[in-house]
């Protein structure tokens, strides 16, 4: 398959692989027994549910999105110059 048919790079898959990591993280974070209706159980509002997997959620949707957009490099087209000027 030609490469200059491919949307994204290497580069770009690797990245969104890093960022679909990062998301899962996030959730697994935020995860974990609840409250039920015979006990009250205030983990469910801890710093590391309410704030931090959120934020975590958060950048792994930017570098996600970063990934999505970041145009890849044609190495290609480097190569081609660097003949020329040999």
């Amino acid at each position: 398959m030609d490469k200059r048919n491919l949307a994204l790079g290497k580069t770009n898959f690797v990245l969104l692989a890093v960022g679909m990591a990062i998301v899962i993280l996030g959730f697994v974070l935020m995860g974990g027994s609840g409250s039920d209706e015979h006990a009250f159980n205030p983990d469910i509002f801890s710093t590391m549910r309410v704030k931090v997997a959120p934020i975590v959620c958060f950048v792994g949707f930017a570098s996600i999105i970063y990934a999505v957009i970041r145009k890849p490099k044609d190495d290609e087209d480097t190569n081609v110059e660097n003949k020329k000027e040999a």
